[in-house]
């Protein structure tokens, strides 16, 4: 008898046990906040290198020059073409917001001496003719999809879970991607997005990524567009974090001046 019961004991335990484990596990929603809410600092600055490669492995490579800063009500991010000679003096420019409305995006082109308002339409255009969409530079809420853990999996030696973002609008560019977020970071690993066929489009990569000034800093991405055999690399160098920078850095008037 008391057999009987040490077993019904063991077994009351370990169902316990399970309840617990599952109710403590993270949901896909909450995990993509987590990966939002990922601390970097009041301001980021650094040097971007573009590198343009097609499917007979030709190469062209951009120079340029980035600005982050954090708000209360979200993120504002200026980027400056430094070479080569067609494209120096472009900018571009994104204001994100944490109440998950619309970004707002700029681009100045010297050689028309205009600044350009990046309509919703227009958001699905590869900017500079990268394998990134301007929505891409942009900085997605979480709110805007639906979220399911798919499942947990190792990618290079890292725990991650699986997230399927699906979105809340019928007429969003992707009809899904698929985030393999670090566990001990919440970092994205990689992301796959999926055209409106549910066909897979794209790739991108984190290939590097440290802890600068005590924040968790991407270095390193690749974006590779699998149905054009088409890719973009960004490296992000010489990185300072908290440096001060002024909003005043963060205008169209600042677009037109250059770095």
């Amino acid at each position: 008898m008391r057999k009987v019961n040490l077993i019904f004991v063991m077994v009351l335990i370990f169902g316990l046990l399970q309840m617990q484990e599952a109710k403590a596990q993270l949901s896909g929603a909450q995990i993509m906040q987590k990966v939002y809410d990922q601390p970097s600092g009041k301001d980021l600055q650094g040097e971007l290198t573009m590198t343009l490669e097609n499917k007979q492995g030709e190469q062209r490579v951009r120079k340029l020059k980035q600005y982050i800063l954090k708000e209360a009500q979200g993120e504002k991010k200026i980027m400056f073409f430094m070479s080569p000679a067609d494209v120096k003096g472009t900018s571009f420019m994104n204001w994100s917001y944490t109440n998950g409305q619309d970004d707002d995006q700029w681009i100045y082109l010297p050689a028309l001496k205009r600044t350009k308002r990046i309509s919703s339409e227009g958001k699905g255009d590869y900017f500079m003719g990268s394998d990134f969409t301007y929505d891409d530079l942009g900085d997605r809420h979480p709110d805007e999809d639906n979220h399911k853990l798919l499942r947990e999996e190792n990618v290079n030696g890292k725990a991650c879970y699986v997230v399927e973002s699906t979105p809340k609008e019928e007429d969003y560019m992707y009809s899904k991607t698929i985030t393999w977020v670090m566990k001990d970071n919440y970092i994205g690993l990689k992301r796959e997005f999926y055209d409106e066929d549910g066909k897979l489009l794209k790739t991108l990569s984190i290939n590097k990524y440290e802890k600068i000034s005590g924040f968790w800093t991407i270095l390193e991405t690749e974006m590779k567009n699998v149905q054009k055999d088409h890719k973009t690399k960004m490296v992000f160098g010489n990185v300072l974090i908290n440096q001060n920078i002024p909003a005043t850095k963060f205008t169209e008037r600042s677009m037109t001046l250059g770095q």
